[in-house]
């Protein structure tokens, strides 16, 4: 899974993590939601972690979890393992090279209580994106919490101007990619034998998806 250009604006420090403002920006957001939605306890893994900085403060707010992030980019699973050996949290291990697009990877996870995934989608087909919400609903354990984040069109429609322009940054860079329409996120999950609890509002109009996997 090789991710545009236009994917992620991340600044490298000398000690080689990175730095990426969009993820601070959300945050204090996405802790909020896992405070409220999250199991108390069990396995959890993050897709995609990116450069590191979520992983850390997921795993602080979520102290009875255990936390793995991944990712398939080895500069940014450098970045992660800087994050996660600074933070020395008791919950939070090394990095697993893993790509969330990729058929299969489920079978090397064993049951999870919690997957989260973040600001991904828009940046895969829409083929790769029915393969990892069929991967999550095999990775999940019965009664597990998938926490879906990230920009979405709402009923075939980008409802924001800087929503239309990042989409149309994205589809000029490569026409498979772009944003995911909410109701295909719908079908995609209900097809896997997932259910979506709650969709939420989230700031800077995008949306979260809190998906269970049914006991």
């Amino acid at each position: 899974m090789t991710l545009p250009a236009t994917a992620s604006i991340a600044e490298q420090m000398d000690d080689g993590r990175l730095v990426a403002p969009s993820a601070e920006k959300n945050m204090n957001t996405l802790c909020q939601v896992l405070r409220d939605f999250a199991p108390k306890a069990g396995r959890a893994i993050e897709l995609a972690s990116g450069t590191g900085q979520h992983c850390v403060a997921f795993a602080k707010v979520c102290p009875n979890l255990i936390w793995v992030p991944t990712d398939i980019d080895d500069a940014r699973l450098a970045s992660i393992a800087i994050y996660v050996s600074e933070a020395q949290l008791d919950n939070l291990t090394l990095p697993v090279k893993l790509d969330a697009s990729a058929l299969g990877w489920s079978a090397s996870t064993g049951p999870l209580d919690l997957i989260v995934l973040v600001n991904l989608l828009h940046l895969i087909t829409a083929d790769a994106a029915r393969t990892l919400i069929q991967e999550v609903a095999q990775a999940l354990a019965r009664g597990g919490v998938f926490l879906l984040y990230g920009p979405f069109k709402r009923d075939g429609a980008l409802t924001s101007d800087g929503d239309a322009r990042f989409h149309e940054s994205l589809i000029t860079a490569d026409p498979k990619i772009g944003y995911k329409d909410d109701t295909d996120i719908l079908t995609l999950v209900n097809q896997s034998g997932l259910a979506v609890s709650e969709i939420l509002e989230m700031p800077a109009n995008n949306l979260s998806f809190l998906i269970r996997k049914p006991e």
